[in-house]
């Protein structure tokens, strides 16, 4: 397996430095490589110290982006330096990202995804906007061509593409691991010609769009909707791009059901997440209780750390329950 050139450090550090200040650019461009490889998150928060995550580990960043275990001496951004943060990432134009805002972040070239916090604008009883923004976290995906190599022959069969879950708790590789999942079923493999992908992209992670040109590899035959909620996606794409296979992120809602099995009656076949340790905790969740119940999904995909971030723990016969692993993959 292998990253494509769109998760390389040298990328990730030109898009995101890019859109930071002077002097911290200097403070995330000094973190060890090492660390740096492996970084997932980076949070920025007015007046308090920066935090970076990454392998389950975290530290703080002194000024010149020395790690450091404890905050006593770690840099506190200024408003002025969060201020000069929300200008670059909305390329000096607030006004024109405010759709995004009111989901809470910013996606960049390249797919990397910026959240964001501070005071929410209501109207109608719904978020507009959000001002006295002073806290950001800027994602670092990684594309990792391949490594739904483990899982396909599950999930396929002969032509036949099976109804799937994956469930797994945050930070376990789930929407890594749908993203090639698209790919693969977009393009075909050894066995398996390729077939008409839909993608709702609620979060702007799957495809990682960017001005509406996704920055990651999810096949030639795929069409995304971006950042559209996904009950209301599913329909859409459905109806306008018949598509044979629909992905999307995170399950968990009610009317998220009701266009999944709309989908089931129109012979589309599903593939989706949602956050789960594994099939006991998912039947603690009404949501998710409901779709185990009805026997919806043919394969479900436990994702763990076992064998470290990532790993296939079990994948379970949907009607049966019956585990179809031996023993854990990674």
């Amino acid at each position: 397996m292998q990253c494509s050139s769109g998760c390389s450090g040298a990328l990730w550090k030109r898009v995101i430095l890019d859109v930071l200040p002077e002097n911290l650019q200097r403070m995330i461009d000094g973190i060890p490589q090492d660390v740096a490889d492996g970084l997932e998150e980076i949070r920025i928060r007015q007046e308090r110290p920066v935090v970076i995550h990454g392998r389950g580990k975290s530290y703080y960043l002194d000024a010149d982006g020395k790690l450091l275990p404890s905050p006593e001496r770690a840099y506190c951004p200024t408003r002025k330096d969060v201020q000069n943060i929300l200008e670059r990432i909305s390329n000096y134009s607030i006004y024109a990202v405010e759709d995004e805002l009111r989901n809470g972040y910013i996606t960049l070239r390249g797919g990397y995804r910026v959240g964001l916090a501070g005071k929410a604008v209501l109207e109608g009883g719904k978020v507009k906007t959000l001002k006295y923004i002073n806290c950001f976290n800027f994602r670092i995906s990684r594309e990792i061509v391949g490594v739904a190599d483990k899982v396909m022959p599950y999930l396929v069969s002969g032509a036949e593409v099976y109804h799937t879950i994956v469930l797994s708790p945050p930070q376990m590789g789930k929407t890594t691991l749908i993203r090639d999942i698209a790919r693969q079923l977009s393009n075909g493999f050894p066995g398996f010609r390729g077939t008409k992908v839909g993608i709702v992209d609620e979060r702007s992670e799957i495809a990682g769009c960017f001005q509406g040109v996704p920055q990651n590899d999810v096949g030639m035959q795929t069409d995304i909707l971006d950042a559209c909620p996904k009950a209301e996606g599913i329909m859409m794409l459905i109806r306008s791009m018949s598509p044979a296979v629909v992905i999307t992120d995170e399950i968990g809602k009610a009317e998220d059901v009701e266009a999944i099995e709309e989908a089931l009656n129109a012979g589309v076949k599903i593939i989706t997440t949602a956050h789960s340790r594994d099939i006991g905790d998912a039947r603690c969740r009404p949501i998710l209780s409901k779709i185990l119940d009805k026997k919806i999904f043919q394969r479900i995909v436990v994702l763990g750390n076992s064998l470290g971030v990532g790993t296939v723990e079990k994948i379970y016969d949907g009607y049966t329950l019956d585990n179809l692993l031996e023993r854990p993959i990674r």
